[in-house]
């Protein structure tokens, strides 16, 4: 599977529980939206994913990637401490200059 450079960091970082690695792939001004709340900026997006690191100790193995219009769309199975753990999810980023300007996490 051919996934984007920022993509493949950013699966790194979570397999490590490194949120501040993980927020080091996003823009600035990055959004993210999961479980119908809305996370904007980098520390806001570290503090986000430490609290579902802490909570959830999610894992994500990446299935499939495509590209869609300007969004590239990464289907994960997810596994972690959550019910109805494994899961698929679909992770909707938009990247800009290689870096994650929005990501949306869907079910």
């Amino acid at each position: 599977m051919d996934l984007p450079i920022i993509l493949k960091n950013l699966l790194k970082a979570q397999e490590n529980f490194d949120s501040i690695s993980y927020s080091e792939c996003f823009s600035d001004d990055a959004i993210v939206f999961d479980e119908g709340k809305t996370h904007n900026g980098k520390e806001e997006i570290k503090r986000w994913n430490e609290k579902t690191n802490e909570e959830y100790k999610p894992k994500l193995e990446a299935i499939d990637v495509f590209n869609e219009d300007q969004i590239t769309v990464l289907t994960t199975k997810a596994s972690g401490t959550f019910d109805g753990s494994p899961i698929v999810l679909k992770y909707n980023f938009e990247i800009v200059n290689d870096k994650i300007s929005s990501l949306k996490i869907t079910g």
